[in-house]
């Protein structure tokens, strides 16, 4: 083995110690993210069998989490502000969602307040073929990944995440997970085949940044969707998603009133 390969591969951490670590961090964070409010800007493209982009659309909201559920209050259409008459429109409903959440017993629980992607892969995946890379400036253990057909699935995500492989990044100092690439290992069924099914080849990378206090967050979701709704035809997505501007906040004061401004 060269020195070089040798460096790359000494002292990488057993790959099962890994993932616990990783996942007790990873759970422990996505508590931690429903006490911050973000803004997410979500751009849709629909795209032909050649990849060409047939139309757009984009929308800006900003996200919070109220009793363990995400609110998401629109402020753009396609980079567009909302009227005034929009606006008194998305208060109502944003104060409706408000008050569902607070009244729905239990809360939302520690995963339903948030996008599990990132738990809900861990939860049911093997790793295997560990290197020590460099990874926007850091110290970084990359690993294959497979589903685990094995793994006891507890919800309908984690199911379908038996089905993914794929590339997965550790962050080596913090123990998190900094990139994900994936690939749908095969045809999934939604709602047993009566909703929708999402085809082989649906792709989806994920990237996850520290933001301060020793907390990280999703900072890009790229996906490529090629699904079909059951009485719709098939239809093709990019979907580019950006979060930004983490702010703590009262999530007292915001539960007593509506949202924060």
């Amino acid at each position: 083995m060269s020195s070089l390969a040798w460096a790359e591969t000494a002292d990488i951490p057993d790959a099962a110690a890994m993932l616990r670590d990783v996942r007790a961090h990873q759970a422990a964070l996505d508590a931690i993210r429903e006490n911050y409010t973000f803004h997410r800007i979500r751009r849709t493209d629909d795209v032909d069998s050649s990849g060409k982009v047939k139309s757009s659309n984009t929308i800006e909201r900003e996200i919070f989490f109220v009793h363990g559920f995400p609110v998401g209050r629109t402020l753009k259409r396609n980079g567009v502000a909302l009227s005034a008459q929009e606006a008194k429109s998305e208060d109502d409903n944003v104060r409706k969602a408000v008050a569902k959440a607070l009244k729905t017993p239990g809360g939302g629980g520690p995963a339903a307040g948030r996008t599990a992607l990132v738990s809900d892969i861990l939860a049911v995946t093997t790793i295997s073929n560990p290197r020590r890379v460099s990874l926007n400036g850091r110290s970084a253990l990359a690993y294959d990944f497979r589903g685990d057909p094995k793994a006891h699935a507890h919800t309908m995500q984690q199911n379908a995440a038996k089905k993914l492989f794929g590339t997965i990044w550790f962050d080596e100092a913090d123990r998190q997970v900094a990139q994900l690439e994936v690939q749908l290992d095969d045809n999934f069924k939604v709602g047993g085949g009566l909703l929708a099914d999402v085809r082989k080849g649906t792709t989806l990378r994920v990237n996850q940044s520290p933001v301060g206090e020793g907390l990280w967050m999703q900072t890009s979701n790229e996906q490529h969707l090629d699904l079909r709704i059951v009485l719709v035809k098939g239809y093709r997505q990019n979907v580019h998603v950006q979060d930004f501007d983490f702010k703590k906040f009262d999530v007292g004061a915001v539960q007593k009133v509506e949202a924060p401004r």
